[in-house]
């Protein structure tokens, strides 16, 4: 079996022009899926943001171009491109401080 690779940035590069065009300021792309994990890009326009949502078992998020703002009710970390953080397991949300591209690598079960 052969693993197929993505360019990471040329995807992100691509997603924020998407997310340039299109009226919610954000594109997003699944590239990894299957039973026990996903890992999907993001793209967010400056100033957007993704609710407060529920946590998976266990996530990541990697910056990789921009920076973005990854809260919960009592913390929040302010990321830029080339930080990882884990995901807490509590409701978060993410606000793009710029135009942010980040990598979302969520364990299923």
């Amino acid at each position: 079996m052969s693993a197929n690779t993505v360019d990471l940035q040329q995807l992100a590069d691509a997603l924020l022009a998407e997310a340039a065009e299109n009226h919610a300021g954000r594109a997003a792309r699944t590239i990894v899926t299957g039973a026990a994990q996903r890992a999907t890009v993001i793209a967010l326009r400056e100033g957007t943001a993704m609710a407060e949502h529920d946590s998976p078992p266990a996530a990541t998020l990697q910056v990789l171009t921009g920076r973005a703002r990854l809260h919960t009710a009592g913390e929040e970390w302010t990321l830029q491109a080339g930080e990882l953080v884990a995901i807490p397991p509590q409701r978060h949300g993410l606000q793009a401080l710029t135009d942010v591209a980040v990598l979302l690598t969520v364990a299923l079960r």
